[in-house]
């Protein structure tokens, strides 16, 4: 392999959270009052973290004490329900098998919190990733704080890493962090989006992805 290390983002790039991350989101609007909204904004709401989430899909007038309620009701349920239809996409599996089987060491690097971002991988992908990382509020991506964490947590030097993701997000990160990036079309932004931000490379499936690192 031409990388020992591949950090992946984790929403739109390991696994489809869209349907669990939009139930969570229009259960807290409907609970306060507001309007819910489709699966297509909520796609367009994801990348930056959950509070940015939250904060997309009120008004955005809404008081900050409604912002951080709104926030608490979707973290409580979303802690409840964020495997109830979630799943790996195709061949993600079988691309961190070859990857470990191969060498590699693999991580994550999400903007998601760092609980649900632990339990995920764990739900998911127990013996295949060395390592999750959830980011704190105040080193959000495109911050690369947290691809150094993981670099610096699995003894990785950063010229031996990779980032995979599927946003411009992702994108940046790894551009920030100075390492390059495998964008995916299978996620939440579509490749439209991504020629846009200009990843080092783009991939349409997990084989692309294998031959890329190859």
């Amino acid at each position: 392999m031409k990388y020992t290390t591949i950090l992946f983002d984790l929403d739109g790039t390991l696994l489809n959270t869209l349907e669990d991350l939009s139930n969570s989101i229009n259960y807290a609007l409907r609970s306060l009052g507001y309007p819910e909204r489709t699966l297509e904004e909520v796609r367009g709401f994801v990348g930056n973290g959950m509070k940015k989430l939250v904060e997309r899909a009120l008004p955005s007038d809404v008081p900050d004490a409604v912002l951080a309620e709104c926030f608490d009701i979707f973290s409580g349920y979303y802690s409840e329900h964020l495997h109830d239809f979630t799943v790996p996409y195709p061949g993600i599996p079988e691309l961190l098998h070859v990857l470990r089987e191969s060498g590699c060491r693999i991580g994550i690097v999400s903007n998601k919190m760092d609980g649900p971002v632990k339990e995920l991988a764990g739900i998911y992908f127990p013996d295949a990733v060395d390592t999750a990382v959830g980011t704190p509020s105040d080193h959000k991506k495109p911050d690369p704080y947290c691809v150094y964490e993981a670099a610096r947590s699995l003894g990785s030097p950063l010229e031996n890493c990779i980032y995979v993701g599927d946003s411009r997000v992702d994108a940046e990160t790894a551009r920030n962090a100075g390492i390059p990036c495998i964008g995916v079309t299978w996620g939440f932004a579509g490749r439209q989006a991504l020629e846009e931000c200009g990843p080092d490379y783009i991939a349409e499936s997990t084989g692309e992805v294998l031959a890329l690192l190859r």
